[in-house]
């Protein structure tokens, strides 16, 4: 099976710019540490990176999101993060400013943010046990949609926009094996929400 998380299938406007202030990113530090450590954000043995994590930037649509390839990074710093400044998913378009390029996933991240506006944080890891239990008992993006692409946006939009996945506020990506995405109105909700969902299915 061959991994491609970390290659970006969008066009990237990136604006090279000074890191973030610290103290505005402790909340998406702390859980992007935790993730890591859980082993739901890391890199592949082949050194492709999965998993990244999000969090509102403010009411205009902004939001941060931790940067590609930087999945193997044990510990994170402001440097490791970007800002998603616009997108457009009909010219498949991402424009960011920061230390880094945004993540390869930015535009399933932005598209949530897009739709739901009480949506404050977003988190995509890998688990193949927790994937797999998804794809049998919650909701999924058609196994047709692959990641980064604007048909993975709109399966996104369509599952936000004619099930209850507002309510659940999980699920998997069926046509990316082990992706699983979760999000709620705070960051906490969303990795309390994945991590309550692993313990589940490790008994």
């Amino acid at each position: 099976m061959t991994h491609d998380e970390g290659y970006i299938k969008f066009v990237v406007n990136w604006q090279q710019a000074p890191a973030l202030p610290h103290e505005a990113l402790h909340e998406i530090s702390h859980w992007r540490q935790q993730m890591y450590q859980h082993g739901l954000i890391g890199a592949y043995p082949g050194g492709i990176g999965f998993g990244n994590i999000s969090q509102r930037w403010d009411t205009a649509g902004q939001f941060v999101i931790s940067g590609s390839a930087t999945g193997q990074y044990p510990t994170f710093s402001a440097s490791h993060f970007t800002l998603v400044t616009d997108f457009d998913l009909e010219k498949n378009t991402v424009t960011c400013k920061g230390p880094v390029v945004a993540s390869s996933e930015s535009m399933s991240h932005a598209v949530i943010y897009r739709e739901c506006p009480e949506v404050v944080g977003i988190i995509h890891v890998h688990h193949l046990r927790l994937w797999e239990w998804l794809l049998k008992n919650a909701l999924a993006t058609e196994a047709t949609a692959a990641y980064g692409t604007p048909e993975m946006a709109a399966a996104i939009l369509r599952l936000l926009r004619q099930t209850d996945l507002r309510q659940q506020k999980i699920f998997a990506m069926e046509g990316h094996r082990e992706g699983v995405f979760a999000f709620g109105e705070t960051l906490d909700e969303a990795a309390i929400l994945i991590l309550a969902k692993l313990m589940k299915n490790q008994h």
